[in-house]
């Protein structure tokens, strides 16, 4: 099975992008020019820049709307744009959601209410205001997103352009699938001939639930990578979400990272692997694989780099690649 074949072609999202984007030339000057940007977008604001980006669940909300378990999906939300906020040095600071519902169910809506909550809290930033909208003409049960604004020193930014050959790269890993590929994950289950109540057919997870493992929130990034900002100039940071490792050359087209000792995938992949009869280069195009966080790190401050994740981050923490010369990414 391939992510195309179950209704997400990334070739073709990306040319669609391009075609949006063909349209949008309008660019301000002065307070709230465009300052580039990458994994989230900057505009000028005096000494600083603030910083935008905007994500959502995905089709992982339709899991948790046939489990009846909504208390996470919040937590997911958050987690997609702050993870993305903090790559170019941000610091999150506060968030507006956008619920779009058929039923708004005050049962559902607290409930996601509560995970939203939870993803502040994890995030140290407030929401801030947000909107919700009955659509039952044009959704069938939830769509969830929202948009983070952060803020960074413009001498602080993050944009990759400092990694060079030598650099060492360091990752963090994932609480599981995160919020990418969901469409593909679903798609096995059923191809399986499971639900999302049944138990693993492998006993992988012996007293979990396949719908348990599927809806564990995204994994936030934030408290580790603002402390260690504070201390270490890091030379790039990635999330790694859609495109899983290939993403990596938005930080830099002129040199080559090298994955040569990644984190084990956990046992949720090598069972959509199996059960979807899936090859390898699309699960890393696909999914985390194991690893939900990337930072470059200059070869002199690993040991500090190290040091400060292992102590403010609950994720693992290993070095797991080098850069050289050349283009692209070798995994």
């Amino acid at each position: 099975m391939t992510y195309a074949e179950s209704g997400v072609d990334i070739l073709k999202e990306e040319k669609a992008i391009k075609g949006l984007l063909s349209s949008i030339k309008t660019q301000r000057e002065g307070i709230g020019k465009s300052l580039g940007g990458h994994y989230a977008g900057m505009v000028e604001f005096g000494e600083y820049a603030l910083v935008l980006c905007t994500d959502g669940v995905g089709s992982k909300v339709k899991i948790a709307s046939e489990l009846k378990k909504w208390d996470t999906v919040g937590i997911d939300c958050i987690a997609m744009n702050v993870n993305d906020a903090i790559c170019v040095g941000a610091e999150p600071l506060a968030f507006v959601d956008y619920l779009a519902i058929d039923d708004p169910k005050p049962e559902i809506t607290k409930e996601i209410g509560k995970g939203l909550e939870k993803g502040a809290e994890l995030s140290n930033i407030s929401i801030i205001g947000g909107e919700t909208a009955s659509l039952p003409e044009i959704i069938n049960g939830f769509d969830l997103a929202g948009t983070c604004l952060a803020y960074v020193k413009k001498d602080e930014i993050i944009t990759g352009e400092k990694i060079t050959p030598s650099d060492v790269i360091i990752g963090l890993s994932s609480s599981g699938l995160h919020s990418n590929g969901y469409t593909l994950a679903r798609k096995v289950v059923q191809h399986a001939g499971l639900s999302y109540t049944d138990k693993f057919l492998d006993g992988i997870y012996p007293d979990k639930k396949i719908g348990e493992i599927l809806l564990a929130p995204t994994q936030i990034y934030v408290k580790e990578i603002v402390e260690l900002l504070k201390k270490v100039k890091v030379h790039g940071l990635a999330h790694i979400t859609g495109g899983g490792l290939q993403n990596l050359p938005r930080l830099n087209k002129n040199v080559k990272f090298v994955i040569d000792d990644s984190f084990e995938p956990q046992p949720i992949f090598k069972f959509l692997q199996k059960y979807g009869n899936i090859e390898d280069k699309e699960m890393y195009q696909t999914f985390n694989m194991g690893m939900g966080f990337v930072v470059v790190a200059p070869r002199q401050d690993v040991d500090e780099t190290m040091k400060i994740l292992k102590k403010y981050s609950k994720s693992k923490v290993k070095i797991v690649g080098k850069i050289e010369k050349g283009k692209g990414v070798e995994f």
